[in-house]
């Protein structure tokens, strides 16, 4: 263990829904600093230009704070080892490349794309594990000016020793020994000038003064790569931690395609944040039955990272049901109770926009309930008979779920015009009328076929819900067709 000053980071990519995978490790990571004496900080690793976009960002930080975590260091608030943003440090990680490169540690690497893709493919069909096959690493100095000089695209690859392994201790998993055989030459920087993951991640560390690396297991086969760049630099690598993933019952890892995993998902629903934490939390002390109910001060006077289980993080919703209960019920006043309530109806304006859209459809506030209440619903308790009205086939239903579930995940700004747009695009692709592919959507998102207006209500429900209710809905429609109903 290192005897400098802790010194933890959370570092996610604003690539989508703030996961509660990212929860899980940056609460292990707050709870390290709190115990050590440390701080946490931010980082917002935005590297994939493509994918990463502000609004994502947004909702990692506004779900971070949600949890209650608070960081010392961070892209909102600055810090002395800023910015905190990957995309503002562009200029930051070229000596570094550079560096490598002229020690003669990296290599420039011209193959195109389409190269790599059939070199992969030919591995994979000879039972070999795809990774470069070092093509362009014996090109000489003048081959490489000429290509360069010349204008073709190129990447800065990482040389790996051909002999030998990787021996390290990690934090969790004690002695581990990977051999330089299983590791690929890792691209360090890509065509457009951007580092990758790899060589962003250990320049930041290294730069930020992190001591402490605490992320998921799945990361554990890139250490290699990670002490190899910290070699060349001639830089001294932090500690490593590998927690275990979380998984679903059956083991398989948390995944979206199974059950919900966005942190605004159970904040839509209703869950305390404090319950959240109070769940992801028990995944790293040692406690005795009835002892389960902790605050975040309490779960830091129990933290012990020296006594972690390598065993899946089994991600229980009926447990967390039940701690979510114990917390309205035991920890909150009927003040603060009825005050949760009215900033959970109000999160995200979600009771004003939907009372807006409410107010010119119905002639009695009594209505109110039946017409918006699914805005507020944790479940629609959908069945067959709700699609009654609904004029397609059970498997005409399982298709338009089918391709409305992952034609949505490609939209990165989630409102009303976006949502209508795909939807649109969607029908046209299937060769169907706009309104028969929204009129299921209808039953899915409130439960009826009379309802508020459907992009409406779905930009008022947010992504995470809207996914969940099509999966339910798609569920239901498989059993419709299943059952010859």
């Amino acid at each position: 263990m290192t005897d400098r000053p802790v010194r933890v980071r959370i570092a996610p990519s604003p690539t989508g829904e703030p996961h509660v995978g990212t929860a899980y490790i940056a609460l292990f990571n707050y709870l390290f600093a709190k115990k050590n004496g440390g701080e946490f900080i931010l980082r917002i690793e935005d590297t994939d230009a493509t994918r990463s976009t502000p609004e994502f960002e947004k909702k990692v930080l506004d779900a971070l704070k949600w949890c209650g975590l608070t960081w010392s260091e961070g892209p909102d608030i600055g810090g002395p080892y800023g910015p905190y943003r990957q995309s503002d440090r562009k200029d930051t990680y070229l000596p570094f490349v550079e560096k490598i490169v002229s020690n003669g540690h990296g290599f420039r690497c011209f193959c195109t794309p389409e190269r790599l893709a059939e070199m992969r493919e030919a591995q994979r069909a000879a039972g070999k594990p795809p990774k470069y096959d070092g093509r362009c690493l014996t090109l000489s100095a003048e081959e490489v000016t000429t290509r360069m000089s010349a204008g073709e695209p190129t990447v800065v690859r990482m040389k790996i020793p051909t002999e030998g392994s990787c021996k390290f201790t990690d934090g969790v998993y004690g002695d581990v020994d990977i051999p330089w055989d299983a590791v690929d030459m890792q691209v360090l920087l890509k065509a457009d000038g951007m580092p990758t993951y790899h060589m962003a991640n250990v320049v930041d560390d290294h730069l930020m003064k992190i001591t402490h690396v605490a992320r998921g297991e799945e990361w554990l086969s890139s250490v290699p790569k990670h002490i190899l760049i910290y070699q060349y630099l001639g830089l001294e690598p932090p500690v490593f931690m590998h927690l275990s993933l979380m998984r679903n019952h059956d083991k398989s890892k948390l995944s979206k395609r199974k059950n919900p995993t966005s942190i605004s998902y159970y904040t839509a629903l209703g869950y305390l944040p404090e319950a959240l934490m109070n769940f992801l939390g028990l995944f790293f002390i040692q406690i005795a039955e009835g002892e389960e109910l902790l605050s975040m001060d309490e779960l830091a006077a129990k933290f012990d990272p020296e006594n972690l289980s390598k065993a899946g993080a089994i991600f229980d919703v009926q447990k967390l049901d039940w701690l979510n209960g114990r917390w309205i019920r035991e920890k909150l006043s009927e003040e603060e109770f009825a005050g949760r309530v009215l900033a959970w109806a109000m999160n995200n304006d979600r009771l004003k926009e939907g009372l807006k859209l409410s107010q010119s459809r119905i002639t009695k506030l009594g209505e109110l309930p039946d017409l918006a209440g699914f805005l507020l619903k944790s479940d629609l308790g959908l069945d067959a008979s709700a699609f009654a009205k609904v004029k397609s086939t059970p498997e005409e239903l399982v298709e338009i779920f089918n391709t409305v579930q992952p034609d949505l995940e490609k939209i990165l700004e989630w409102n009303v015009e976006t949502i209508e747009a795909e939807l649109r695009a969607i029908a046209d692709r299937m060769g169907k009328k706009l309104k028969v592919v929204v009129a299921p959507l209808f039953v899915a998102m409130s439960g009826s076929s009379r309802s508020l207006p459907l992009f409406d209500s779905m930009a008022i429900l947010g992504r995470s819900v809207v996914r969940q209710r099509l999966k339910l809905a798609a569920h239901v429609a498989a059993g419709m067709a299943g059952s010859g109903k």
